[in-house]
């Protein structure tokens, strides 16, 4: 879901819109990534193939397989468009798969080693939901099956799932202020029954400067994850950019939560919520949505290099180097919050009129489509 499925459902603006925006501000002026990932040129994705199909306007999910793509839409409003789509090379529809019950919000798909397709149905733009589901779709399987899940602590809205290589599912939180929160299941999921889920972990998104259709907004947030089909990196992505982490003896949480990214820009992608690896490792693919885009436009899988781990350095010289410029206060460094964690009360006003500024937008947009 875009940045406007925060403050409305299905496409129906809510009135508490505004008050949504001005209660991120706070989160956003607090604290905002301190360290950059390393990060390529911000050059767009090069073309792989168009989705012609007018049911796949949505797209939130996608998997590369060796026959193709398997993809999966945002929400469930439109019944045509509740099924899981396996698309050929070329793009184009070779089977698709409906649910057995209407899903409720399904934002993401991942693959586990087996060939296990598994559809997370996590979102939750109101926070409001008392369960979220995962949809496990066995090889050659006719039907998924429905798990169900709660949080330990309240709603949360996410867009973004990893399963670890011995088939555990880990929900990514959306966020808003550049942090997200990990969750895994307590126990093996059943049939019929509701898991627990348990916090394993946060993770502080890198800052960056990438162009995007939501500015900041568009670079604090997570809207997919995958990962590489050896296990050893993993990526979550915003609408801005790509972070790719190296993930050692399979522990996905601790890469995470304690591994160095680095950046891939995905710039002016439209509605960039997917994203996956090619089945050799090399390449990244991404695919927007394309409902709200001009009259005309089609989902593109765009294809980027994957990036490629440093090689190591010598040891560096202990000697303590100047403080910087815009290296914290002591009062700041006490908090934990970085040089560049810290806004002044002058950024923090800019924020608060910009997010105004894209309230406007979104209601205009409503209205005008009224």
């Amino acid at each position: 879901m875009p940045v406007r499925g925060w403050v409305t459902r299905g496409r129906r603006v809510r009135t508490t819109a505004v008050a949504t925006l001005v209660a991120g501000t706070a989160s956003l002026a607090v604290a905002v990534p301190a360290a950059p990932a390393a990060a390529g040129a911000a050059t767009a994705g090069d073309p792989v193939c168009e989705i012609r199909d007018e049911r796949l306007n949505e797209i939130s999910g996608m998997v590369n397989t060796d026959d193709g793509y398997v993809v999966i839409n945002d929400g469930a409003d439109d019944e045509a468009r509740r099924r899981i789509f396996f698309l050929d090379k070329r793009c184009a529809v070779a089977r698709a798969v409906s649910y057995p019950t209407q899903p409720r919000d399904t934002e993401d798909l991942a693959v586990g080693r087996d060939g296990t397709l598994w559809v997370a149905d996590i979102g939750d733009n109101d926070r409001n939901r008392e369960t979220i589901a995962l949809w496990r779709l066995a090889p050659d399987a006719d039907r998924p099956v429905l798990y169900r899940m709660t949080y330990p602590d309240n709603p949360h809205d996410a867009e973004a799932l990893l399963i670890d290589a011995p088939g555990r599912p880990l929900i990514i939180t959306k966020g808003g202020s550049g942090t997200v929160v990990l969750y895994a299941p307590t126990t093996a999921l059943k049939p019929g029954a509701t898991t627990p889920l348990a916090s394993v972990g946060k993770v502080v998104l890198p800052s960056t400067t990438t162009s995007n259709p939501y500015s900041f907004l568009g670079r604090s947030v997570v809207t997919g994850a995958a990962s590489a089909p050896d296990g050893r990196r993993v990526v979550l992505r915003s609408y801005a950019d790509a972070f790719e982490y190296d993930v050692t003896g399979g522990d996905l949480v601790g890469a995470l939560t304690s591994g160095t990214p680095r950046s891939t820009p995905l710039p002016d992608e439209p509605q960039g919520e997917s994203i996956t690896y090619s089945r050799d490792g090399r390449s990244l693919l991404t695919v927007s949505e394309s409902a709200d885009q001009p009259a005309g436009s089609r989902p593109t899988i765009l294809r980027y290099p994957a990036t490629v781990a440093p090689a190591a350095h010598p040891a560096e010289s202990t000697t303590a180097a100047p403080p910087s410029p815009a290296a914290a206060s002591p009062a700041a460094q006490a908090a934990g919050i970085g040089g560049g964690q810290v806004w002044s009360l002058a950024a923090g006003a800019g924020t608060l009129l910009a997010l105004l500024a894209v309230a406007g937008l979104l209601w205009r947009r409503h209205t005008d489509r009224r």
